[in-house]
Order: C-alpha cells, then structure tokens, then sequence
C-alpha cells in the first residue's frame, strides 16, 4: 500500500507520525475478512489512537464507531494513527499475540518503524519506500503546505483548504486545533493526524502572509 508513504516533513515533525492499517489479499483471503478486521479495530482502540477509519465509512472524525464497525466487510481496509513509537510497539506486540490473520501494515520514518517491530519481536516481510515528487513539481503548493496536505494520501486535503483554515486562525475564527480537525475530516480512510496538523499550523501561522 502507497497512500501512507509520501508525507512531506523533517524528521522532527514525521517522528510523532505513525499510521497501523490492516488489508486482506484480494483473491486469497479476504473471504470472512471482515470479522479480522473487527478484531484489529477493536485491539488498536485501547491504545487510543489519534485517529482511525476505515476505507468504506470513513475516519472518526466524521463516523461514529458504531458505524464503522457496522459497516466493515471483506473488503475493508482499517486504519489507526499514533504519534507514540512506544505505543506502536505495544500495538504490535497485541496484534502478534492475537494473530488477527490479515495483513499489518506500519507507516512511518524507516528505522523508527524498524524499532518498533523489533521490540515487538516482528521480523518485516516487506519494505516500500517514497522516491519523492516528479514531473512539473513547480505546480505542487509550496512545502509548507505539502507537509498538511500530503498527509492524506488520496489527495482529498487540497492546498486551498490549508489556506482557508490559516486565514481562520489568523482571525481568530478558529483555534489550531479546530483548523487541525477539519483538516482531518475530508480524509476518508482516517490517515491523517490532526495531532501532528495542529502542531505544523502553529509552526506555520506566523510564518505565513496570506494575501485579504
């Protein structure tokens, strides 16, 4: 899966920043995947994760949990965000324990992500790295922009809706973490992190001269 690899940031900023998803193999084992996925969800919830979602109802910040949970099928994809490597770890070690039978998928900085499966006593199967933007990357927003927008990988956080909320901090229409959760609410599959938002919209206000 490559909707969780490129998020723009420093490593400062992309170490608090981890997603845990669950898939099945279409064709090979997602007949009765559904209740997997149930069991996933269910593990990853008591370690409270900043956000989570699933791919056919959409993320926590717009879906009540029973919704979520009523909805989910065969053909699901569940997600889970943590800003804690410790706590991804811990996830880990439970999902291992109760061998869901699906596919874990973590998303993060390489060798944070490597600890933690480690500490876990998880040996990786596989390994997909971001090469980066190409093509006409002038058009792409500015950096700053990417690092809120790129964070939901299915492009459905677009640069004008990171303006929007910026104007609305800056005139006190909103605080950073209201702009943060609304940012978080137009990603479906429930990546995005509105923790690590709110951090890079306080870094970012200041900084920024928008035009009236």
């Amino acid at each position: 899966m490559t909707h969780t690899l490129h998020r723009r940031g420093d490593r400062e900023n992309l170490s608090g920043d981890f997603v845990v998803f669950t898939m099945s193999a279409k064709g090979f084992n997602e007949k009765g995947s559904g209740k997997k996925m149930r069991k996933f969800l269910e593990i990853v919830l008591k370690h409270n994760p900043v956000n989570f979602g699933d791919c056919i109802t959409g993320n926590s910040k717009v879906k009540k949990l029973e919704e979520i949970e009523n909805n989910m099928d065969d053909v699901s994809v569940v997600h889970a965000v943590f800003t804690d490597p410790a706590v991804v770890t811990t996830v880990l070690e439970d999902l291992k324990k109760a061998r869901v039978g699906t596919s874990i998928i973590v998303s993060g900085i390489h060798d944070e992500t490597e600890k933690c499966c480690r500490a876990a006593g998880l040996e990786k199967h596989t390994i997909e790295h971001s090469m980066g933007y190409f093509g006409k990357v002038k058009r792409l927003p500015d950096h700053e922009f990417m690092e809120l927008t790129s964070m939901c990988g299915h492009a459905m956080v677009p640069a004008n809706l990171v303006e929007k909320v910026l104007r609305e901090i800056k005139r006190g229409k909103k605080s950073c973490r209201e702009a943060a959760l609304e940012l978080t609410k137009p990603c479906h599959c429930g990546v995005y992190n509105p923790t690590r938002a709110e951090m890079l919209l306080k870094r970012l206000v200041p900084l920024m001269v928008l035009d009236e």
